[in-house]
Order: C-alpha cells, then sequence, then structure tokens
C-alpha cells in the first residue's frame, strides 16, 4: 500500500464502515527530532495510526488525541490528529521499557484518554481503565463501555512502517441479529489480514482479498502528514497564563523568554519589549 495515505470504506449493504491507513513519512517525521527507545517508537506509531483512523470517523472539524499515562517507565503518551489527516506525537518516559507490552511500558493502573475538540464548541473527554495488554484492544473496549459502539482495530509495524485497519458498526436504530451476523462475519473476515498484506500492497487489493464477497465502496485517498500546532501566537498566550509576575521575574533574571515546542521542537524566543507590550494590551497576541 501507498504509504502516508488514509482510505476510507463502506459496505454498501451493511451498517458497517472502515477506514485503512499506513504511515511512513508521516510517522518519521514525528520521530525525527527525538530519540526515543524502539519500543516507545513502537508504541508511538501505533498511536498515531490509531488517532489518523479514528479521525475519520469524526463527522466535525477539529482534533482527536488518544493519551496512556502511568507509573511505568513511560509515564505519558499521546498522538493527535486532526480532520485534515495531520498528526504528531510525543512520549515522556523516565527510562526505556524492559519489554514491548502495555504494563511493562505503562505500568500497572495505566489509563486512556480520549479527547475531541472541535474547532467550535466544547471539548469531550473520556477515560477508560487499560484492562488489556496491548492498544488495539484498550481502544476496541473504550468504545464498548464509553461509546457503546462495537469497534475493532488491527494495528501492525515493520522496520519504520506502521499500518492499522479500523472497523466500526454505524448506529441503527434497530439492532437486529441480522446486523450482528453481519458485524462478526466481516470482522472474521478482517482478522485473515497480515502486516505483509497491509503495509506491502494497494489498500483496494487488501480490501478486495479481504471482503471480495461483500459490496465494499472505496472512497479518495486522504494523504496524511506530521504537522504541529504550535505558533508564536500560542506561546505568546502559555506565557501569559504565567502570570505577569512570574513571566518578568524571569526576564529580570536571563533578560528574555526562550520556549521549545515540545512536539517539534520549534524554538520562540521573546525580547522583554515584546513581553511587555503583550501584558501591556489584552488585545495582543
Amino acid at each position: 500500500m501507498s504509504t502516508d495515505n488514509l482510505k476510507r470504506f463502506i459496505f454498501d449493504n451493511l451498517n458497517i464502515r472502515g477506514e485503512l491507513v499506513v504511515l511512513g513519512k508521516t510517522t518519521q517525521d514525528m520521530f525525527s527530532k527525538h530519540q526515543y527507545p524502539a519500543e516507545i517508537k513502537q508504541l508511538l506509531g501505533q498511536l498515531a495510526c490509531s488517532s489518523l483512523l479514528l479521525s475519520a470517523t469524526l463527522k466535525i472539524q477539529g482534533s482527536i488525541s488518544i493519551q496512556a499515562s502511568g507509573s511505568g517507565p513511560v509515564t505519558a503518551i499521546m498522538a493527535e490528529a486532526t480532520h485534515k489527516r495531520t498528526c504528531r506525537g510525543i512520549a515522556r518516559y523516565n527510562a526505556p521499557p524492559e519489554g514491548e507490552s502495555l504494563k511493562a511500558i505503562l505500568g500497572n493502573q495505566a489509563t486512556l484518554v480520549m479527547t475531541i475538540t472541535p474547532v467550535k464548541g466544547q471539548r469531550y473527554q473520556g477515560i477508560v481503565e487499560l484492562t488489556q495488554d496491548n492498544l488495539a484492544g484498550c481502544i476496541e473496549d473504550y468504545f464498548a463501555h464509553s461509546e457503546q459502539l462495537a469497534t475493532r482495530l488491527w494495528l501492525f509495524q515493520t522496520d519504520e512502517v506502521w499500518g492499522g485497519l479500523l472497523l466500526q458498526q454505524l448506529p441503527h436504530q434497530q439492532d437486529t441479529e441480522q446486523h450482528q451476523e453481519d458485524w462478526e462475519r466481516v470482522c472474521a473476515l478482517a482478522a485473515t489480514l497480515t502486516a505483509e498484506e497491509l503495509l506491502g500492497l494497494e489498500a483496494e487489493t487488501v480490501l478486495h482479498r479481504l471482503f471480495h464477497e461483500e459490496t465494499v465502496r472505496v472512497l479518495e485517498d486522504e494523504p496524511t502528514a506530521f504537522w504541529c500546532s504550535c505558533s508564536e501566537e500560542r506561546t505568546l498566550e502559555v506565557i501569559k497564563s504565567l502570570g505577569q509576575e512570574e513571566v518578568f521575574s524571569i526576564l529580570d533574571e536571563v533578560g528574555k523568554i526562550d520556549i521549545d515546542c515540545q512536539f517539534c521542537y520549534q524554538h520562540y524566543s521573546f525580547e522583554r519589549e515584546r513581553i511587555e507590550q503583550l501584558f501591556a494590551d489584552p488585545t495582543v497576541h
């Protein structure tokens, strides 16, 4: 499959939708400014795939983030995707994990937080405990308990390429036995997918191999890319939130305010004159 593309598809005669995504340059760009251990890169790549796949299920403009945190070597790890199919991610860790399982990475009593932030409107957030030892299973549990929406997710990785397949049962007024049978049949077919197929074949070929007995309508490619939403304006908002007293105390000590974005390492530097202008005029951003 072509990398850095998301492909949506619909089962015309069933109450089911799906998405495929394969990431290459998108994840490489996300990792380029960080020296993550292999275990962290693997999980962060899975989070990037998952957030992009879930972004394609939203009907609003905005972003969706998936964050996992715990008491293990990795204290927090998250990826965020937008309706434009851009994503970014970051991990905070105290030591390299001694394994690839979620327990080895995040420790015990870890939680998963999913946040939907519309461009306009209120933010929505849901939290569940991580009771399974793989990310796909935890996300499926989230939708089963928080959204009551049947969702299946398969995640794959080889070398520096990550991929994922998501199926979701659409809401229906009547949850009949036939609908459940359709869902179980399609999920059983999807479960035969291999990493070699998803990461090595074109999306149309993959979908034909899996679902050639179903009526599948494939939609246009949606390119994916790494993109960070940091900006000078947002950085100034963060500075202002610290309060005038603390900010000018820093200025008195070092002469300027320097901030690096932790996602992309973009450097922002502000001299005293710019900070004085920020606090003197509340309309200045």
